[in-house]
């Protein structure tokens, strides 16, 4: 299934960037989701190319049913983003691969930030798969909507993180 969202924040890229590669950031945004930072690694320097891995326990009380038989009570998301330096207008690009430990559902796309003055477009494009057949389409087509707002929501914080 494709995931494609974007949204405007109301900060500038070099800032939003620094807030994503930010560990207190990634708690306050696992926290909100209730679930526990149990991994979070910067590797490189954030002013040029960078990957940055995230690894969270992540509750599944809102998982769908027809996820929710494959796990218990938590799951293990582990994003890894790889982020290129910014281009002279100060816009990013990054490979995303998101797995989630003992469900067959991935996530591989992209994020890019677009740098527009003092704001930035931040846009996600990518797609969602499972590797059972017959239900993992259904699976995938179930975890895509939760995708979508995950994206949002982040967004959302980086503006309030950023506005403190």
């Amino acid at each position: 299934m494709a995931l494609n969202a974007s949204t405007q924040i109301a900060h500038p890229a070099d800032r939003v960037i620094a807030t994503l590669a930010d560990r207190g950031f990634a708690e306050h945004l696992t926290s909100l989701a209730n679930g526990t930072l149990q991994d979070f690694t910067v590797s490189g320097d954030t002013s040029g190319a960078f990957t940055l891995t995230t690894v969270r326990a992540m509750p599944t009380d809102r998982v769908p049913d027809i996820a929710r038989k494959f796990v218990g009570a938590s799951i293990q998301v582990t994003q890894v983003e790889q982020w290129s330096a910014p281009d002279a207008a100060g816009n990013r690009s990054a490979s995303v691969k998101i797995d989630v430990a003992g469900v067959p559902v991935s996530v591989s796309g992209s994020e890019k930030l677009t740098a527009q003055g003092d704001t930035t477009e931040f846009a996600i494009e990518g797609k969602v798969s499972s590797s059972i057949p017959f239900i993992g389409g259904k699976l995938a087509s179930a975890a895509e909507p939760y995708l979508g707002k995950a994206l949002n929501l982040q967004a959302s914080q980086v503006n309030a993180w950023l506005s403190k």
